[in-house]
């Protein structure tokens, strides 16, 4: 029986891939800042510990306390909206820990241990903001981007040690992103200078015409993680799909 280890399981997409990977008869490790069971299962397939991607202890603690797995899924996030002028350095680093260096953070803890064993899967979750430019998350999208091209290089990398790597790409879910986690970094953001350019985007965001489900995601996380090929890069959405088919990249659609 395979085990898998997921960042970021308090709610949201984690908590969904979590359920789903548990629903295929997988050990499951959900990890979180805040350990809680809420709305996974309570199972003996599945084991929530305390993980913060931004503490190098924590993520030893954890990954000691997980013992051997076959996946690592680095899903753990935070997202900003906001004018770029009008957001603060410390918001800004603040995103980058969590988004960008915490998943190096964690793989550099869990390579080690692939490599020496031939084998294991890395899936990194980005966003679709990777897949077309995006008004007003500047800071959000650089912190993806940089994820989406560490994996690529990461993907050569660890081939020659038969260590697959994948990149998941989810769209917008009004209900799980942004709005669920932004919460008090995004206080001021918009500038009276702005409102006019940013009120129309805000109301395409309450309304969007594709929206990403947590069931899309964790579905092509589950994909990218049984994946034998050499494909890359998992759009996971309507959304995603769409901005993925017309950027014409190479992706599973």
């Amino acid at each position: 029986m395979k085990t898998v280890l997921i960042t970021g399981c308090s709610s949201g997409y984690g908590a969904a891939t979590a359920r789903y990977f548990h629903d295929q008869g997988w050990n499951v490790i959900a990890t979180m800042r805040t350990p809680r069971l809420g709305d996974l299962p309570k199972s003996e397939r599945l084991r929530v510990l305390a993980l913060d991607v931004t503490k190098p202890e924590s993520i030893a603690a954890a990954l000691e306390a997980a013992g051997p797995m076959d996946v690592v899924v680095n899903n753990a996030g935070i997202g900003v909206v906001g004018a770029f002028e009008a957001t603060p350095m410390t918001t800004i680093r603040e995103v980058f820990e969590t988004n960008t260096f915490g998943v190096m953070a964690v793989l550099q803890a869990v390579v080690p241990r692939f490599r020496e064993r031939r084998g294991g899967v890395i899936v990194n979750v980005t966003s679709s903001a990777t897949l077309a430019a995006m008004p007003l998350a500047a800071v959000y999208t650089a912190s993806k981007i940089a994820i989406e091209g560490f994996t690529a290089s990461l993907a050569h990398e660890l081939g020659a040690f038969d260590v697959r790597v994948k990149l998941v790409e989810p769209g917008y879910g009004p209900s799980t992103r942004f709005t669920a986690n932004g919460g008090e970094r995004m206080q001021g953001l918009i500038p009276k200078a702005y409102e006019p350019f940013a009120q129309p985007i805000f109301a395409a965001f309450a309304q969007p015409a594709l929206t990403t489900k947590e069931s899309d995601v964790a579905e092509a996380v589950w994909l990218a993680a049984n994946d034998a090929s050499e494909t890359l890069r998992f759009p996971a959405g309507p959304d995603a799909v769409a901005l993925a088919r017309a950027s014409g990249g190479p992706r599973t659609l």
